[in-house]
């Protein structure tokens, strides 16, 4: 298994993956920057997102923007490399040589998924907590943090909430691999599709339409978890008391869903699903057109090129 996992292909596809990821959330962060403000800001009236930023800008100045992105781009950087390798070695070990299907896609993308999340998760609790920082919150119970970098948000949890507080919202995130698991089976879908059965590469036009249609289809049905999410990890919540770790999580997102519910109705659950779209679906169009473009390159470089269409 080991020797089918640990390839120079699937570091490539990491790499790619990676630079693809980082290169793309850089273009689109202030799309992001304003899904999670009404994410997490429940006081916040859900407007258009061109609506949102000029707010942020005027509030704020035009650098709130772009708060915390060297926290989100490590995170990023790290979780997208972790799961391009899981998701690519593990095909490779599965497969030997076969065609992927559908549901083997699926399969391997929620297994890479539980990968990534097990190993990335206190990054994300971090970034999210930094990129926060300093806004404007129209919700007067949220505590201001004071956190200096990375390194120092790390320490500051650890002694303030213990080691644990580091993978607060990894239930719903176990349960939302789904999301990149749904956005990989339909992507690698759709790409035999349109390949037809002929090894080639496909064109700028063809891996960022596939690349968008897969990521919105996986966020639309996921976003719910993902608003629960977003709030676990900010860390400003009423903790549920039961002992049962399993349990305790899973009646705090069950009051956190049914608070949301109850305070702005069904679509409460999908706040922000606009600026959520808009910034997702062209931030993963951007990066898989990357990748697939990165990775042929490497791979024509190595004279690998028609035996990695091939395996694909």
């Amino acid at each position: 298994m080991s020797s089918a996992v640990f390839t120079y292909e699937s570091l490539v596809h990491a790499v790619s993956g990676a630079m693809g990821s980082v290169t793309a959330m850089t273009v689109f962060f202030p799309l992001d920057t304003a899904r999670l403000r009404l994410q997490v800001d429940e006081h916040r009236k859900a407007k258009s997102t061109p609506a949102i930023l000029a707010e942020i800008v005027k509030e704020e100045g035009l650098q709130a923007l772009y708060r915390g992105w060297f926290p989100v781009i490590c995170s990023l950087c790290c979780s997208n490399f972790v799961y391009f390798y899981c998701f690519h070695g593990l095909k490779a070990n599965w497969l030997k040589g076969r065609q992927s299907t559908s549901s083997s896609d699926l399969i391997i993308g929620i297994a890479a998924g539980i990968v990534n999340v097990l190993v990335t998760t206190p990054l994300w609790v971090v970034n999210t907590r930094l990129k926060l920082q300093g806004s404007n919150f129209r919700n007067a119970d949220i505590r201001p943090t004071n956190y200096s970098g990375i390194l120092d948000a790390f320490m500051q949890i650890i002694r303030g909430e213990g080691v644990g507080a580091l993978w607060n919202g990894t239930f719903p995130s176990l349960l939302l691999v789904l999301n990149p698991a749904i956005q990989f089976m339909i992507y690698e879908g759709l790409k035999r599709q349109l390949r037809g059965g002929v090894p080639r590469e496909l064109s700028f036009v063809e891996a960022f339409m596939i690349g968008a249609v897969a990521k919105m289809v996986a966020t639309v049905v996921t976003y719910p978890l993902q608003t629960i999410q977003s709030i676990l990890r900010f860390g400003q919540f009423n903790e549920s008391t039961d002992k049962s770790k399993l349990l305790s999580s899973l009646r705090t997102i069950k009051c956190l869903l049914v608070n949301r519910v109850r305070k702005n109705g069904i679509l409460g659950l999908f706040k922000g699903l606009e600026a959520k779209l808009l910034q997702t679906v062209l931030t993963a169009a951007l990066m898989f057109l990357l990748y697939e473009k990165i990775a042929s390159c490497t791979f024509r470089i190595m004279g690998l090129n028609k035996i990695h269409y091939k395996k694909r």
